[in-house]
């Protein structure tokens, strides 16, 4: 009976060695996650109104969030961003008419608080958009400043001790531009609009205005939220980087007391180097719009096949944004609500989508993912309703599925399946997600490590770097040729490595042997 027992033991204990070794699906290898309770996250961005309802009316909701948090931790993802949900006039609620309260269509005050702590029990933080630098015209700051402007006679000056709002906004006795529309009511006075005429731009130099932004702040850390999205960062004041950075270290810093884990991300839609300029706030994380959007340095090396352009863009950007900030974390994504889905920039090819996943899942920081992208999900022309579709949850089952913006244009399909179909194909776009997830979820140096290039592997379709994090160093190596390649690691700092991980584009794996990684077509592996 001993001798029964020690040889099952032994049978185990070679079993258990094998599976450690093998490379399961995508060449993903099955090691145990290490993930971090830290501001480094795999972030999820949400269209809330697009993306599950709960409650059968056709428009998604907070509650719809929370039923899918398995979905977004199944994929991988420790993080959500909520696109506006705060009360306004439109569908996308990019013009906020009250900053403290939850728009009714998405829900309730108190949902939101319920969302919150779901996340937390899941290891998800939430953070949510805030449209600072201007707010609705309905407003009623906005209204009330009109009103009172509107009341003034001839040659009389605003007073903001009888009206305190006439300070929240840009006001002007004249027309100064373009951008500058006419007090409604009044044929004397004007308001900055940079963006529409019904978003006026707000004055957030003036000490009034942040004082109501930390009282936002207040309100929404007392319901649980974790960080901010920061729309618009560079209009805040135009053509003032300085100003602006000091607009945001000053609410960063105050939500900071509140919470030591307090997040925030900022959008500075601009070149490589303006977005390293905005480092100099001492907020933690600025959109990479150099990595990301259809020009972008991931889709770039995606066409081409071309790494070793990427790697040096990721060297650029640890360089660039450390000298401004050296705690800062990159915010890397693929697309985003404002743009083409990465599934059209790429003509619906499913290798080039799968690869530009697993490049941007290979970055440092904090990767953004827009829901429906794990699918191959479309967009169509330019208009901003047909980026903002209803996520497509099954094409046989209604269960859950929003009617959309009512303006998005009818008959957008994407040529891939739905998610309950992909969930089930081991070769989807979404299997491979969740592969390049993993894998960046069992390695914490992928997202934290201090990189360097491996020049002598940076050649043509192949390009190798390390990444250094605390005591730990794994090494990256990139295939992005058409066919298979072999990338000899000898006399390398990869030599002694082991083969960690991998990402295919289907059951191809790749292999370590005798020095050499042999990698199937535009193919990753992690080594350490």
């Amino acid at each position: 009976m001993k001798k029964r027992i020690l040889s099952a033991v032994v049978v185990l204990v070679l079993f258990a060695g094998v599976l450690a070794g093998c490379i399961s699906g995508h060449g993903t290898q099955e090691a145990k996650l290490n993930i971090m309770d830290d501001n480094y996250r795999n972030y999820y961005e949400i269209f809330v109104g697009s993306f599950y309802d709960s409650d059968g009316d056709g428009m998604g909701d907070l509650k719809g969030v929370e039923e899918k948090l398995d979905y977004i931790s199944d994929l991988g993802c420790n993080g959500i961003w909520l696109m506006p949900i705060m009360p306004s006039p439109t569908y996308h609620k990019y013009d906020t008419t009250d900053y403290e309260a939850v728009d009714e269509a998405y829900g309730t005050a108190d949902d939101f608080k319920e969302l919150a702590s779901a996340c937390h029990e899941k290891g998800i933080r939430l953070i949510i958009d805030v449209a600072m630098n201007h707010s609705s015209s309905q407003h009623p700051w906005f209204t009330q400043a009109c009103e009172y402007l509107a009341g003034l006679k001839a040659g009389e000056k605003p007073d903001d001790t009888v009206c305190p709002y006439v300070d929240y906004y840009h006001f002007s006795d004249k027309q100064e531009g373009t951008t500058y529309y006419a007090v409604p009511g009044s044929s004397s006075w004007w308001y900055e609009g940079s963006f529409w005429s019904e978003m006026p731009d707000l004055n957030l130099k003036s000490p009034a205005v942040q004082k109501e932004f930390e009282e936002v702040a207040d309100y929404w850390i007392d319901l649980g939220v974790d960080g901010f999205r920061m729309d618009a960062a560079m209009h805040y004041e135009e053509n003032a980087t300085n100003a602006n950075c000091d607009i945001l270290n000053k609410l960063y810093t105050y939500c900071k007391e509140k919470n030591p884990q307090f997040y925030m991300v900022s959008e500075v839609w601009a070149s490589e180097n303006v977005i390293a300029d905005y480092y100099a706030s001492g907020t933690p994380s600025m959109f990479n719009f150099d990595a990301g959007t259809a020009k972008g340095a991931l889709v770039n090396a995606v066409r081409k096949g071309d790494p070793v352009s990427l790697v040096n863009s990721m060297l650029k950007y640890q360089n660039d944004f450390s000298q401004k900030n050296p705690d800062y974390i990159d915010a890397p994504f693929l697309s985003n609500h404002d743009m083409a889905r990465i599934a059209n920039t790429l003509v619906n090819d499913p290798d080039k989508i799968k690869t530009a996943a697993g490049l941007l899942m290979t970055m440092n920081g904090s990767p953004f993912v827009y829901y429906g992208e794990e699918i191959g999900m479309n967009s169509s022309g330019t208009k901003d309703e047909n980026k903002r579709i209803p996520m497509v949850w099954s094409k046989t089952d209604t269960t859950g599925m929003t009617k959309g913006p009512a303006d998005m244009d009818a008959g957008i399909e994407s040529p891939f399946p739905a998610e309950d179909e992909q969930e089930k194909d081991k070769d989807s776009i979404l299997s491979y997600y969740k592969n390049a997830l993993r894998l960046r979820n069992q390695n914490p140096e992928i997202a934290r490590g201090t990189i360097e290039k491996v020049e002598s592997l940076c050649k043509d379709s192949q390009a190798a770097i390390t990444k250094t994090y605390q005591d730990s160093t794994i090494g990256i190596v990139y295939n992005l040729g058409e066919g298979n390649g072999t990338v000899d690691l000898k006399k390398t700092a990869l030599e002694n490595m082991n083969l960690e991980g991998s990402l295919t584009l289907k059951e191809e794996t790749v292999q370590l042997k005798d020095g050499k990684l042999e990698m199937p077509a535009c193919s990753i592996a992690v080594l350490k």
